[in-house]
Order: structure tokens, then sequence, then C-alpha cells
């Protein structure tokens, strides 16, 4: 094809105006390409074949009524987007409610539909609806992680020619790799790679090699690699642990509040049993809102949907929560009473601003491991806490209380003085 001249709305490129049709002699250098706008996506969902179902019309992106929503409309948005058979069509926001416009409604698909925007509906922006009614839907992934111990961390497996095999953990398996996996599944970011070895007598079926990715990709199967096998690989094979997505609700700002963990579709929140602020140092730091200042328990109100995780007991120095102790992936846990929430630096609710006249208590709790041979007298351990005075920048004299508790923790509160005036709301 040379000189194509269209007007938009033909079918098929050979229904356009051109100057020949077979070959031109035109040079490599003037060959045309394209990039396209998707017409239809998934949002909130745990990977990109699941979540809430958005259309693009006339520039702007809307949502679609839930009304008549059913497995036939779910399965044209599932082809269309080519994430394989659907699974579930959701109704009544089940992926969060949208914003802006509702621009379909009274979808109605045939089987033939090549896509969402081609079914009968009541017209752009007609609609007797609110975000509340917002339809999803969930399909087949295109990629899961097994041998895991979480929802966010396992072997990597891809789905290629109706069965799953694994990703070859070549030398080039490397972190912008894993970025673009955790992405795909709706792990938030990575954290780091891994070679699963476990397999050396019953090797896996191996579809992908060499993967090469930027890390900006959507999708582990845009990167560069060798080609689809199956291929020879020795029984190594690609590993990713992510973040599992946290977020704060019903404080003052981002920085502050109901800690809510995402997994398997859902928004759940975590039990405050054994909720400390080594814990909270954890949540803080991932959220980057600086360190914590309060661990609370049932102080912002009880949460709603599962109760994801408890007994969370973290070093401090973890990445993400999900590399903590903890028991998890207990929906019919307890109660909401006691829901675990955080106050961190970098939230309005706590603030530090000096006085002349205002001379308050500063708690500073320290949780040591230990035996019964642990003296708390020990001069190198007295030494410590002016050490730990001199980081934080607290001054004036301090005391020391020890409280002992089963398990050999001993906890030692430090009071420490200095003409500060601290408020937390």
């Amino acid at each position: 094809m040379n000189r194509v001249n269209c007007v938009g709305n033909e079918s098929s490129l050979a229904d356009c105006a051109m100057e020949s049709l077979g070959p031109t002699g035109c040079l490599k250098d003037l060959y045309a390409g394209v990039i396209c706008q998707p017409r239809t996506r998934l949002v909130s969902g745990i990977n990109s074949c699941s979540g809430r179902v958005e259309v693009f019309h006339n520039g702007l992106w809307g949502t679609v009524c839930d009304d008549y929503w059913g497995l036939t409309n779910a399965a044209v948005v599932c082809r269309e987007l080519g994430c394989g058979d659907v699974i579930e069509a959701k109704s009544n926001a089940y992926f969060a409610e949208g914003s802006g416009q509702i621009l379909m409604d009274d979808v109605n698909c045939s089987r033939d539909d090549n896509a969402l925007s081609k079914c009968e509906f009541a017209g752009w922006g007609v609609h007797n609806c609110v975000h509340s009614e917002d339809a999803g839907v969930v399909c087949q992934a295109k990629m899961w992680l097994f041998n895991n111990f979480d929802s966010c961390s396992g072997t990597v497996a891809v789905f290629h020619n109706a069965s799953w095999g694994a990703v070859c953990a070549d030398d080039d398996w490397d972190l912008p790799d894993a970025t673009v996996v955790c992405r795909e599944i709706g792990c938030w970011k990575s954290v780091s790679v891994f070679t699963d070895y476990s397999w050396s007598s019953t090797p896996l079926r191996t579809w992908m090699n060499n993967v090469s990715c930027s890390g900006d990709e959507t999708a582990l199967s845009t990167c560069a690699f060798q080609g689809w096998g199956p291929d020879n690989c020795d029984p190594k094979y690609a590993g990713v642990i992510c973040r599992l997505p946290v977020r704060l609700t019903g404080g003052r700002d981002a920085c502050s509040g109901l800690v809510e963990v995402f997994h398997d579709g859902q928004w759940g929140t975590v039990n405050a049993d054994g909720w400390d602020l080594a814990d909270a140092a954890v949540v803080c730091r991932e959220m980057g809102c600086g360190d914590a200042v309060q661990a609370t328990g049932g102080a912002f109100g009880r949460g709603i949907g599962p109760i994801w995780m408890t007994l969370v007991d973290c070093v401090g120095s973890e990445s993400s929560l999900i590399q903590c102790s903890l028991d998890r992936w207990l929906p019919n846990h307890v109660n909401h009473l006691n829901d675990a929430g955080v106050v961190c630096t970098h939230s309005s609710s706590f603030s530090i601003s000096s006085t002349q006249d205002s001379s308050v208590k500063v708690l500073l709790r320290i949780k040591v491991k230990t035996d019964a041979r642990f003296n708390p007298n020990n001069p190198k351990t007295l030494s410590k806490i002016t050490e730990m005075q001199k980081k934080l920048q607290i001054s004036g004299s301090f005391s020391l209380t020890w409280k002992t508790q089963e398990g050999g923790k001993v906890f030692k509160e430090v009071a420490l003085k200095k003409n500060v005036e601290v408020t937390c709301h």
C-alpha cells in the first residue's frame, strides 16, 4: 500500500483510498506504524485481567452500569482484552466505585461481538444508575504465582497455548522483569527475585526463556524473550517477591488511619493483636510516610470486609508487611473491634512545636527478645539508650522502667523530657 487516505469510518484499511495495492518500492524508513489507545480497560482488580470495567468515549474514561450485566457481556470484555475465558461477571461496584461519567447501561452483547462498544446498549452516557452499580469482570489470568507462601510471592507461571508453564531463571532474570510480573498480578512493587530449584526431580514445562524487560511493560509477554517454548531449561525457574498493596483509610490524611491490605480481589483489615510500633514502622515506610508515631487498635473505627491478618510480628526492618511473621488470609477471624491503625511522622495528625514553658514525657518503648541472663543495668545497654537519645534529638533527663512478659520479652520504657509540645489528633 502507498499514499493511503482514509476517512476514518472504514471497517478495513483495504476500503480506504490509496495509490496502489501491491509492491511499491517504499523505503523501510517510511513504513507506517500506529500506537492504539485501548477502548476498554479493567481498573482496581487484583491483576490486569480483573477489575471494574471502564470504556473510553469522546476523550473520557467512564464506567459501565450493571443493569442486565452477565457472563455473555463479561466474556466479550475478556476476549477484547486478550484475557481468555470469563470466570465471573461482577456487579454492585465489587471492584470499588468509579468516578466520572457512567457511559454505558443496559448492555446486551451477543456471543459474536468482539468489543464491548459493538454490543447493544442504551446509548453513550444514557443511564439511570449510580456508581454503586458499576460493573466488573474476572477473566482467566495470563499469569499466576505457585509454590508460594502468599499471593504476592512465588514461582512465576504463564498461560500459553491452553496450558501453564514456568519461566526459566537465566542470568538475565532481574528486578525489571520482576517489576513487570508484580504489576501484572496486581501486587504493586517488586522487592526481590529468586530462583526456584525445588523441581529438579520433576522438571516443569518452560514457556519463556531469556526474558529481558525494561520495567515499564504492562505484561511479561510484551518483554523481549527468546520465543514461546516449550524450551530446554535446567530445573531453575524464575520467582518474584512483591509488595502487597497496602493503604490507610479513615485518618486525617494518607499517612494515618486504618491499615488495609488487598488480597483475593478485596481490601481487608489487620487485627491489632500483637500490633506495635515495629509493625507500624514497616507500614509507614512502605507507604513513604516516614517513621511510625503510633500503633493503634480500634482508634480509627471499624473496617469492613475480611480481616486478612492477625498476630503480626515485624522486626521493623522489613520492606513490606507481607515479609513479617503473621497469621494471614483469615477472612472469618474475630471482628472489627480491634482493627490495626497507624500514625506516621509525615501525617498532619502529628506535629511538634517548640515552647518555653511546656514539658512533657515522651515514651520510647524498646522490645528486647532475650533470655534470663539479660541485665537491664548493663553499662553497654545504658550507653545504647544515650545513643538513641542523640539519634532522636531529644535531650534532658530520662528514667528507666522495666517490665517483663512471658516468653522472655523485656520492655524498656524510657521517659525522655524536653521542652516540646506533642499533639496527636
